[in-house]
């Protein structure tokens, strides 16, 4: 089975509109991971379709890259690996240094696309000046280590001064049905300068799965647990907007989550071109999450769907940061 593609901004890389995420994999900063059903899980991604897999260094200090590799290695002439390089190694050379490392944990010669995590001076990193950071982004394109290069977490003006030094093909932020914020300015953007977004969080941290109804919550110990959206107020109206989408999906015959993946990634719906980066830790959910790249929704139900998302979004100002850190 093949699931559409598109390209990643101006470049030769083509993803399909629904990747997988391995935040998971990497374990830190979550319960119950085991490495062979993540391997299981990405089997199952690729067999129904899914052909780009996103991943980063932080994850598990390479654990999380590590195990796509031993996933997808036999298959990498199928398939897109996109990894990213923390804002503790935006210095010229460390850059490099992250590179390398990356490419011998994913156990390929090249990286589709390389991104930028977090700006620099996250985290109390050290403020690393963009065109730095270019230089070397820039210098490994070059030489055909990396294929394109993308940045996550980024605002607009952060974007626009990258954009000073390089050609940037893909923004990564958060994005869902219940997490809107990029609409206002960072989107419109993109779509003019034909630049992709690859929507992280785009089942809302498994809000929009169905995972958490009633007063269920993520454990203490899971990074999901610090999303603004599980605060008290904000998951009152989640929980709202959820009573209105599930008669909608459950008269189309689809789950919640694979409706929200294709109003998200619905060709037209904007200008920008958008993909969706969602998370599996079973065979079941991976197949499952790619069978919404295939769904087509009519403008009727976008405008259904839209209307109960904005329950939610209406209600949590323009402050983009999904997190309370």
């Amino acid at each position: 089975m093949v699931l559409p593609t598109r390209p990643l901004g101006t470049s030769e890389v083509a993803a399909t509109t629904v990747i997988f995420g391995t935040w998971q994999a990497g374990k830190r900063g979550w319960d119950n991971i085991d490495d062979a059903e993540s391997i299981a899980a990405m089997r199952a991604a690729l067999a129904a379709g899914v052909t780009t897999f996103d991943t980063a260094e932080i994850y598990g200090d390479g654990h999380s890259e590590r195990v796509v590799a031993q996933a997808l290695a036999s298959d990498r002439d199928r398939v897109q690996l996109l990894t990213k390089v923390f804002p503790n190694h935006l210095r010229h050379d460390d850059v490099l240094a992250a590179c390398d490392r990356s490419l011998r944990n994913l156990q390929t010669e090249v990286i589709d696309l390389y991104q930028i995590h977090w700006p620099a001076g996250s985290f109390g990193t050290e403020a690393v000046p963009i065109g730095e950071t270019m230089a070397a982004l820039n210098l490994l394109k070059e030489q055909g280590k990396i294929r394109a290069i993308g940045v996550s977490n980024f605002s607009l003006a952060q974007l626009q001064e990258a954009e000073r030094y390089g050609r940037i093909d893909t923004v990564q932020p958060p994005y869902s049905l219940f997490w809107r914020q990029v609409e206002k300015e960072l989107i419109p953007y993109c779509g003019e300068r034909q630049i992709s977004v690859l929507a992280y969080s785009p089942l809302a941290q498994g809000l929009l799965a169905g995972r958490y109804r009633g007063g269920d919550r993520p454990a203490a110990t899971e990074f999901r647990a610090k999303h603004r959206l599980f605060a008290p107020e904000p998951y009152a109206r989640v929980q709202r907007a959820l009573d209105g989408l599930e008669p909608i999906a459950q008269n189309l015959g689809l789950s919640v989550g694979n409706m929200a993946l294709a109003w998200l990634v619905a060709a037209g719906r904007l200008r920008a071109s958008v993909h969706a980066i969602v998370g599996a830790r079973t065979a079941a959910q991976a197949i499952e999450n790619a069978q919404a790249a295939s769904v087509t929704l009519t403008a009727e139900t976008l405008a259904a769907i839209e209307s109960l998302g904005r329950i939610v979004t209406d209600g949590l100002g323009d402050d983009p940061l999904a997190w309370d850190l």
